[in-house]
């Protein structure tokens, strides 16, 4: 079954509830939208502080969207690329897409031009939904991509190279187009990177997807009643395939544009949440704000949230225990996962496994889970190997990449490159990352692009950049650096020069030091990460 008929059976069974709320902190108008008016006013005002959509509407705008697509040729197989920040017009997007046949591609939003334009291209994609955002790095990108044909504009003050998709999908009929899918037909393709920092395509199927509806709901027991605070970008598997849950049994879920305790707890106050799910640097804010009594508990009304779930990054057990400490009455989760694995969940802890905090857990719903030594055998329980998954998430393959797939693809089991061990009880601990990925407040940092761009510097011999704990963030990137003989440089210096990076990308701290390298050549990162790691490993507990 495709996953477009949890969205048809929910607009058939629950067709005036409300299905998505979208709330955006930075605009003050509170004029309420339906969805009659929604299609009629002007673009610009579409943008306020609360909107809402039923399932009918919900259904109605992917149905649209879909009939809009096809009568510009697009089919089954075809690529349609999606750069849009979180809002309520996000997964209609989606789900219309995924009506005509085509396969969805979610864009990162923190992407540069040149990033955008590698995705686009790598993964065949024809048409491309964008927001106002990413005008200008949309326009840039598309100049080497002459294969798409398409370019939808969602806002206000559509640019010359695009059309408004709001004002033509207002025109479109709303009824269901007349495609047959199967849950063996391709879905989505998402995007990962390897530690060179090129992103890769990850293909998956309906079924992958489904999957992840019915992992969800089992490990979160959602029912109808339950209302998710979504927070993190759609544009990752982690924070769609958790609403997948709501998804499945016709739950409300609100959109949130905004991370600051205050709101966070507001909106979950107002709009009665019981489900959130966040990120470790959103949480400490949380307890921070708390502590500091920049906010005071008893202002707002948080008697329906029941789970608070943590993912996309190490945990630190001592978040969770200021957390339990504060909020007794939650239950918490964590999950581990990855695109290749479609999102969340195929480990996961269990709200009933709170004494194991620091494991991320056991095998999810309908995974198995393995940990294997350099030749890919069994490894007994305490023995540290790379952790390795099979189940219906798994992805098809890397898209357009044959070699990538051969080297984590084995008779159905993804090896997910993480180092891993089993204590008696069965439980699975992350160890390390084969790979030298940072994970910083949920977003991955890929080394070797800083480095690169710091060996640009004429200061600069060698450079490494390495992950170290943080008590907010998770991890930091730590630049390492072994100036030229006779250059003289300041950690001003190099602030200064990192200031054209992306800001995530910027490293947080500056080390002056030899970079030692192996005798072919290679940077001895783990050596470094024991050299400096220590200190930051003490300061992040202490502060935590």
């Amino acid at each position: 079954m495709p996953i477009t008929e949890f969205l048809q059976k929910n607009a058939e069974l629950y067709g005036d509830e409300i299905a998505l709320v979208e709330i955006n902190p930075d605009v003050k108008e509170t004029r309420r939208v339906t969805w009659k008016e929604y299609d009629l006013i002007e673009v610009g005002a579409a943008e306020e502080f609360r909107r809402e959509i039923t399932w009918s509407a919900f259904d109605e705008k992917a149905n649209r969207c879909a009939n809009l697509l096809i009568s510009r040729g697009i089919k089954k197989d075809d690529k349609v690329g999606i750069l849009l920040m979180n809002g309520i017009d996000w997964l209609p997007i989606y789900f219309g897409i995924l009506k005509t046949g085509a396969l969805a591609v979610p864009l990162n939003y923190r992407y540069a031009s040149d990033e955008i334009s590698y995705c686009l291209d790598l993964a065949d994609v024809t048409a491309l939904f964008f927001g106002p955002e990413f005008i200008g790095r949309v326009e840039a990108a598309l100049s080497g991509i002459p294969r798409v044909k398409l370019m939808f504009y969602v806002g206000d003050d559509c640019p010359k190279f695009a059309e408004n998709y709001l004002h033509l999908a207002a025109n479109f009929t709303s009824a269901r187009p007349k495609i047959d899918l199967t849950d063996d037909d391709f879905a989505a393709i998402y995007f990962s990177s390897g530690t060179t920092g090129f992103p890769k395509a990850i293909l998956h199927k309906h079924r992958s997807l489904v999957h992840a509806c019915l992992v969800e709901q089992n490990h979160h027991g959602q029912t109808h009643d339950d209302v998710f605070l979504c927070i993190p970008p759609l544009y990752h598997t982690g924070a769609k395939m958790h609403w997948f849950g709501s998804l499945l049994v016709g739950s409300r879920a609100v959109l949130l544009k905004g991370t600051s305790p205050e709101w966070i707890l507001r909106v979950a106050s107002q709009e009665k949440c019981s489900i959130v799910w966040l990120l470790v640097p959103w949480a400490q804010d949380i307890l921070d704000a708390i502590d500091r009594g920049d906010v005071d508990l008893s202002d707002y009304d948080l008697s329906r949230w029941r789970l608070m779930h943590i993912g996309a990054q190490p945990v630190p057990p001592s978040l969770i225990t200021r957390w339990m400490k504060i909020f007794p009455n939650h239950q918490y989760d964590t999950n581990y996962g990855l695109s290749e694995s479609i999102g969340p969940g195929c480990v996961h802890l269990g709200v009933e496994n709170i004494n194991k905090v620091g494991a991320i857990g056991v095998p999810g719903y309908g995974w198995e889970v393995k940990i294997v030594d350099d030749k890919g055998e069994t490894v007994k329980k305490g023995d540290v190997g790379e952790l390795a998954v099979k189940g219906p998430g798994v992805m098809t393959c890397y898209y357009r990449d044959e070699k990538a797939t051969n080297e984590v693809l084995h008779d159905g089991w993804l090896f997910t490159g993480d180092m891993a061990m089993q204590d008696e009880d069965g439980f699975y601990f992350l160890v390390d990352r084969k790979k030298d990925v940072i994970i910083t407040g949920g977003e991955n940092i890929y080394p070797v692009q800083i480095e690169d761009f710091l060996r640009a510097d004429e200061a600069i011999k060698d450079v490494a950049v390495i992950g170290l704990p943080h008590h907010r963030l998770g991890e930091i990137a730590a630049a390492v650096i072994e100036l030229k003989p006779g250059y003289e440089c300041t950690e001003e210096d190099i602030n200064e020069f990192c200031s054209d990076l992306p800001r995530y990308k910027r490293p947080r701290r500056i080390i002056f030091a030899n970079v030692p390298r192996n005798p072919t050549g290679k940077i001895e990162k783990p050596k470094l990460r024991r050299m400096y790691g220590t200190e930051a490993l003490v300061a992040a507990q202490t502060k935590g």
